[in-house]
């Protein structure tokens, strides 16, 4: 999908750098001093347009939320949500998904979550997939090898194909849905995609995937 050039992007972030964390490579190893607390982190790694982060933060107080988008044109369109909603435990960071060491410690994150993700369906684009191994390596450090990663997609290859990543590199799978909507499973929180896909009949599939230690 093409993303339409924001000229003016950069100086909105620089603007609203209440939510958007300029510089967070300063704050690895203290983001609790960030939110004023020691409540748990969790993060989103493509958090799109924000509805999922600014509704789980509203609907979970108790947690602090760090929304992660690569592209500037998108982000902005986030940072109007969390602006819209008013929470105050959400922070949204404008980088990329390979930066994670760069930007948390070692066991500083309690979660993190990927909503629709690209599927990269062709097989040379793999490693591109946040599902892959490298990047589930990726979560492990700042996970500390503990913790959960919550997954959900439309997408069905990109679905299976993660369910045997996870599982290869020796992650327990806690709950498992090939149809979230007509699944007992309460307190789900809508992506916009979510709500598209959703409206048309199409089936979401959702995974959580811990490291059991």
């Amino acid at each position: 999908m093409r993303m339409r050039h924001k000229p003016w992007a950069d100086d909105y972030l620089a603007e609203n750098s209440d939510i958007v964390i300029i510089d967070p490579s300063q704050y690895k190893g203290k983001w609790h001093s960030v939110f004023g607390n020691d409540n748990p982190l969790h993060i989103e790694v493509g958090t799109g347009k924000g509805q999922f982060i600014s509704g789980m933060a509203l609907k979970h107080p108790d947690v602090n939320y760090i929304g992660i988008e690569l592209f500037k044109s998108v982000i902005v369109t986030a940072v109007d949500k969390v602006k819209q909603t008013g929470a105050p435990n959400v922070k949204l960071l404008n980088i990329n998904a390979n930066d994670l060491s760069e930007v948390f410690a070692e066991g500083e994150i309690e979660r993190v979550y990927l909503n629709f993700s690209d599927p990269w369906p062709k097989k040379r684009h793999e490693k591109r997939r946040l599902t892959n191994h490298a990047f589930i390596k990726k979560y492990e450090r700042v996970l500390g090898g503990k913790g959960a990663i919550h997954f959900k997609t439309d997408n069905r290859g990109l679905f299976e194909y993660s369910l045997t990543s996870f599982s290869e590199y020796g992650l327990v799978l806690t709950f498992v849905s090939l149809d979230l909507h007509q699944s007992d499973f309460e307190g789900n929180v809508m992506t916009e995609y979510e709500e598209k896909f959703a409206a048309k009949g199409q089936p979401i599939y959702r995974v959580e995937a811990e490291w059991r230690t």
